[in-house]
């Protein structure tokens, strides 16, 4: 026992930490212990030190979004073409609207659609044709009888009658009808008439020279006028198939009443 504690008292520190000479000999011999690393603080004076790098696309987003610019380009332009077409269509149908009334009368007097007549410009069949070759009665041929019929709106209180029932004529004969309008009402009022020819394949056939249709007809109250209607039956209905049998052809004249008010200004009609 006291060779050992000898030996402790003559032996050197171990560590420059002893804090006496007198300390047992596992404390003397013991380990230090090392301190923990900090690694949160490392981190941290690391991200401060280093200079931060910008986050970087890689190729294949970058070729994503170019092909997605690319679609909305064309969806853009797509929505930009449709457009147009939208507004040319209502442009379009607002135009037809406007003009329907006048191209329905041109085309009925150039084909005799439903059963309208044709009205003769000066110009006969053929182009370039005049008028008076076509002006040749074809006396070997039968006389058609042409009839005649009115009627009158019920808004519009007028007397409208023809003043002759029927006429006989050869196809390339010229022939003159009136008909007499009377005004019944206490106030003037604007009429406009409208025509066609009765069996409808005959309208093709039925050309009118003069005539008072699709025009304003003003009336005074009280007022009577006769109007002419001068007319002839087209030679080149003898070479129909269709015309073979016709005897009988019949003019048809209604008036209306024009939607004018007292001062001659156009009134819209009354809405439901």
């Amino acid at each position: 026992m006291n060779n050992a504690l000898r030996l402790v008292r003559t032996s050197p520190p171990r560590t420059a930490s002893s804090s006496s000479q007198w300390a047992c000999f596992f404390c003397q011999n013991a380990r230090p212990q090392s301190r923990r690393p900090n690694f949160a603080e490392f981190r941290r004076n690391l991200s401060i030190s280093r200079p931060r790098r910008e986050p970087q696309t890689p190729p294949r987003q970058q070729a994503n979004d170019a092909y997605m610019e690319n679609i909305r380009a064309q969806y853009n332009e797509k929505n930009k073409t449709s457009t147009y077409w939208t507004l040319s269509a209502i442009i379009g149908f607002l135009g037809l609207a406007y003009g329907a009334v006048p191209l329905y009368k041109m085309i009925c007097q150039t084909t005799g659609w439903g059963g309208t007549p044709i009205r003769a410009y000066g110009l006969g069949g053929d182009e370039g044709e005049d008028l008076s070759t076509r002006l040749v009665p074809v006396t070997s041929a039968k006389r058609i009888k042409v009839t005649f019929n009115a009627a009158v709106s019920d808004v519009l209180p007028w007397k409208f009658v023809p003043q002759q029932r029927e006429v006989r004529v050869l196809p390339g004969e010229t022939a003159l009808a009136f008909y007499k309008a009377t005004n019944l009402g206490d106030k003037d009022i604007i009429g406009v008439a409208t025509y066609s020819v009765t069996p409808g394949q005959c309208a093709g056939y039925f050309s009118k020279i003069q005539c008072f249709c699709f025009e304003e007809q003003r009336l005074n109250a009280g007022e009577t006028v006769d109007m002419p209607v001068f007319f002839y039956l087209d030679p080149d209905l003898l070479n129909d198939v269709n015309m073979k049998g016709v005897e009988t052809v019949t003019l048809n004249y209604t008036f209306f009443k024009a939607r004018y008010d007292n001062n001659g200004r156009f009134t819209p009609p009354a809405s439901n």
